[in-house]
C-alpha cells in the first residue's frame, strides 16, 4: 500500500526540522564572479549518517576524507562546492579536504571529524583555498538557505533540484528533503552523481545505510546520462532526530513509510536530474515488466536508457523501435523473442516478438514530447524495474567540447 505523503510546495534539503544551510560565491572557477559556488548544511544536532559512493577506481580527495569521515555512521555538517573537483590531485588534495572540513567546522561550532565534504566541477585542477578561507566567513546558515546551497553545488545543471515531503506516524509528523547535482557524466554503474538528503525523523546508523543502499538502487543507480562515471559521486542521507519519537531500526512499524518517503525524494531527484542532462530536451523513462529477475529487469532497463543510438532517435523524433530491443538483447538479460512486447508513449508497436502495423507519424509525433516512455515486457517472469535517462543532442557535444576553453 502506498504510503500517505505529502509533498512540501518549494521543498529544499531544509524542510526537515533543524537543518540550516547556506552559499556564498567564492569565484572557485576564477571566471565566473556572482556565481553561488560554496555552500554549508548543518543540522542543529548530531546525525545519523549514511552514503554511497561512485564506483570509479580514482576517487576524488573530498570523497576519500568523507568516506573516512563517515566511517562510525555519525556526522553533523557538509561543506560542498562546485567549480572544482578536487579529484586527480595526489596528496594535496587530501589536505585542501581536510582543511575544507577543518573551515566548516569552525565557522558552523561542531567537530571537524563530523563534517563531510564534496566537490564537483573541473578534474585536476587544484582547490583555490585562499578564496574558500575567505569566502566560508560569508556564509550565514538559516532554515531558508536550502535553495541557495542547492544552487551552490550546480555546474553545468541549468536548474537546481530539490524537493521535499511529509508523513505522519504515531502522531508525529516527519519529514525528509534533498537536493542534487548532476548534467553530465552520470551513468548507471556509479553510486549517483551529488546527492544530499536529509530527515527529521530518529534513525540508528545501520538502518539508515541499508535504507539509503536500497533507495539508490531503485533511484541514482538507475540513471544514465552519457555513460560516464564521475570520481566525486557521492549520496549523503543525513537523519537528525529534530522531530523526536523512538528510533526507528529494522521492525520498527515507521520505517517502511520512512523509506518510501526518502524513496520518493530520490525518485524525483532522479528525474529531474535526466530532465536536465546536458544538452537534453527530453526525459525518458524506461520500464521493464516480466523479467525473470530483479536484475534481469534492471539490466534491461539500464541498457535501453543507456543507449546513444535510442538518445539520438529519441532527440530525433525517430520511432526507430529496433534500436530498443536490440539494446535489450545486449543487456544480459535473459529474452525470449516470442515472448516480448513493446510501447512506445503508451502506443503498442511489439507483440509477441512481433511487429504491429502502427501509424508511424503519429508516434513521431508523440515523441516529441518533454517527456518519452518506452514500455517493455519480457513475459518471463513478474520481475519489474525502472531506468531513466534523457535524449543525446549537438548540445551535449558543444557543452562537452568546450568544458574548460
Amino acid at each position: 500500500m502506498e504510503a500517505p505523503l505529502i509533498e512540501v510546495p518549494d521543498g529544499t534539503v531544509t524542510t526537515p526540522t533543524g537543518f540550516l544551510a547556506g552559499a556564498t560565491d567564492a569565484n572557485i572557477r576564477g571566471n565566473a564572479p556572482g556565481r553561488l559556488d560554496l555552500g554549508l548544511l548543518y543540522s542543529e544536532q548530531p546525525c545519523a549518517a549514511a552514503a554511497v559512493y561512485t564506483t570509479n577506481k580514482l576517487p576524488g580527495a573530498s570523497l576519500v576524507s568523507t568516506r573516512q569521515r563517515l566511517a562510525d555512521g555519525r556526522a553533523q555538517a557538509l561543506i560542498a562546492n562546485s567549480g572544482c573537483a578536487n579529484a586527480l590531485n595526489g596528496d594535496r588534495g587530501l589536505v585542501d579536504a581536510e582543511e575544507m572540513a577543518r573551515l566548516a567546522a569552525g565557522k558552523l561550532g561542531c567537530a571537524a571529524v563530523a563534517v563531510a565534504v564534496a566537490s564537483t566541477g573541473v578534474t585536476g585542477t587544484f582547490m583555490p583555498m585562499d578564496r574558500v578561507r575567505r569566502a566560508i566567513e560569508h556564509i550565514n546558515v538559516t532554515e531558508d538557505g536550502g535553495d541557495a546551497f542547492a544552487h551552490a553545488i550546480m555546474t553545468t545543471d541549468t536548474v537546481a533540484k530539490q524537493c521535499a515531503v511529509r508523513f505522519e506516524h504515531g502522531g508525529r509528523v516527519y519529514a525528509a528533503g534533498g537536493c542534487a547535482k548532476g548534467s553530465g557524466m552520470i551513468d548507471v554503474n556509479m553510486r549517483t552523481m551529488l546527492g544530499f538528503l536529509t530527515t527529521d525523523a530518529p534513525v540508528g546508523p545501520a538502518a539508515l545505510q541499508t535504507l539509503l543502499r536500497d533507495v539508490a538502487d531503485v533511484s541514482f543507480n538507475m540513471l544514465t546520462v552519457d555513460g560516464d562515471t564521475s570520481p566525486d559521486d557521492t549520496v549523503l542521507l543525513l537523519a537528525n532526530g529534530a522531530a523526536g519519537g523512538d528510533t526507528i531500526d529494522a521492525g520498527h512499524p515507521a520505517l517502511p513509510l520512512l523509506r518510501a518517503a526518502v524513496e520518493r525524494v530520490a525518485v524525483t531527484l532522479t528525474r529531474k536530474l535526466a530532465r536536465d542532462g546536458e544538452g537534453a530536451t527530453k526525459l525518458i523513462e524506461v520500464r521493464v515488466d516480466g523479467a525473470a529477475s530483479s536484475e534481469d529487469a534492471r539490466r534491461a532497463a539500464k541498457a535501453v536508457a543507456r543507449s546513444a543510438l535510442v538518445k539520438t532517435a529519441v532527440y530525433g523524433n525517430d520511432p526507430n523501435w529496433g534500436r530498443i530491443l536490440v539494446a535489450v538483447g545486449y543487456s544480459g538479460c535473459s529474452v525470449e523473442e516470442q515472448k516480448i512486447a513493446l510501447s512506445i508513449q503508451e502506443v503498442d508497436v511489439v507483440r509477441n516478438g512481433a511487429p504491429l502495423a502502427f501509424d508511424e507519424a503519429a508516434v513521431s509525433a508523440a515523441l516529441n514530447h518533454p517527456e518519452v516512455r518506452f514500455r517493455i515486457e519480457l513475459g518471463l517472469g513478474d520481475a519489474s524495474a525502472t531506468a531513466w535517462g534523457c535524449d543525446m543532442t549537438p548540445e551535449y557535444v558543444r557543452i562537452n567540447a568546450e568544458y574548460t576553453t
